[in-house]
């Protein structure tokens, strides 16, 4: 596995244990990289760079999915899609240059391991209509 899919699967792991937990985000990555001797300083940068900006904008972030996920309740999604999707939006507001159908297919990738089966087409709708949304408003600029 590559360096950028580990922290992805990692800064959504991260995610997921604040989701469940109720921690405050510095919190859970004490926490988090406590348990872990095994990841190079890269990977947990990029996971924790991830990290930061899905708890840091999560409110727009939530706001993002929320609009695109038609008919759809962020606290009424599975844990873990909510928290791909995050990781996934994080990734596409803090690193623009990275095109959205990496993101995807990284965070599909990703789902494929964690999340159910038919979540994929989900997240995949869900994350294809936000990067075109992000890609539009760009261009605007």
């Amino acid at each position: 596995m590559g360096t950028r899919r580990k922290s992805r699967e990692l800064a959504m792991q991260m995610l997921f244990q604040g989701d469940l937990g109720k921690q405050k985000p510095e919190e859970v990555e004490r926490l988090f990289w406590d348990s872990r001797d095994d990841v190079d300083d890269e990977t947990r940068g990029f996971a924790d760079d991830l990290h930061r900006v899905a708890t840091t904008r999560e409110e727009e972030i939530d706001a993002l999915i929320e609009r695109f996920a038609q008919n759809w309740r962020i606290e009424r999604m599975p844990v873990v899609d909510r928290n791909l999707l995050r990781t996934a939006v994080a990734e596409m507001l803090a690193y623009p240059k990275t095109p959205g159908a990496v993101i995807i297919n990284e965070t599909l990738e990703v789902a494929r391991r964690y999340a159910a089966p038919e979540s994929t087409q989900f997240l995949n709708g869900v994350l294809d209509a936000i990067a075109r949304h992000l890609l539009e408003f760009r261009l605007k600029l």
